[in-house]
């Protein structure tokens, strides 16, 4: 029977929580950077150019169809030696992190794509009707009116998209990114297998914190653009 010393969890959070920096630098950047992507691809479908609705379709078509295992692998094996075919560049002394975040940005935008999408969609075209008739030219009319009621709508997709990514991003280690997933398996391996239970525990406790966080950090910002549409 495998014993289970729950002391060892607290015993090991310490050592994770070094690598907890790695981890919400990878959520940061690919939720800043996946959303301005993800917001030119939303733009390119609800746009008059057919050319650039397809090409975005297609691209978030098969990004979502693709499993973010797969894709890593693709881009931290592929990437390099397609780059040193195709333009003679070498990459493979560059951070594993960029590659993950390359990922993880890929991934995001065609997911948090959807999102705004159909947010924008949900807002009425007589408040774009509106803002012109009173003098504001479009890109007035699109911030100032369309964009605060469509991120509102958008917010509780954006959250579960951002947990998602949490979760597809501790796929890191499997590369060998040191991330709190990545600093779990070498605790593991520090200790030759042994406390395997207690060091996924405590993996997941972060895990469940940095959730708790976001979850609560949402709720406050929904609480307020509420307050504030009133």
């Amino acid at each position: 029977m495998v014993s289970y010393d729950f002391s060892k969890v607290f015993q090991f959070l310490p050592t994770l929580w070094q690598a907890l920096p790695m981890t919400l630098s990878i959520l940061f950047f690919t939720t800043l950077l996946g959303s301005l992507f993800g917001g030119l691809l939303a733009w390119a479908q609800v746009g008059e150019d057919k050319s650039f609705a397809a090409i975005s379709k297609g691209y978030i078509f098969t990004l979502r169809c693709t499993p973010p295992i797969v894709l890593l692998f693709l881009v931290f094996y592929g990437l390099p030696e397609f780059l040193k075919w195709w333009l003679g560049l070498d990459i493979n002394n560059w951070s594993k992190t960029i590659f993950v975040l390359l990922t993880m940005i890929l991934l995001f935008a065609a997911i948090v794509a959807e999102v705004f999408k159909a947010a924008y969609q949900a807002i009425p075209k007589g408040q774009t009707e509106a803002g012109l008739s009173i003098g504001l030219t479009p890109s007035q009319t699109f911030w100032r009116i369309i964009f605060p009621q469509a991120f509102q709508v958008a917010l509780p997709n954006i959250t579960t998209a951002i947990l998602n990514l949490m979760r597809d991003a501790a796929l890191a280690y499997t590369i060998g990114l040191v991330d709190v997933m990545g600093a779990g398996n070498l605790l593991i391996s520090r200790n030759l297998g042994n406390y395997s239970l207690e060091t996924y525990t405590a993996v997941a406790l972060l895990y469940w914190g940095i959730a708790l966080v976001i979850s609560s950090l949402s709720r406050l910002l929904e609480k307020s653009l509420e307050t504030k549409g009133r």
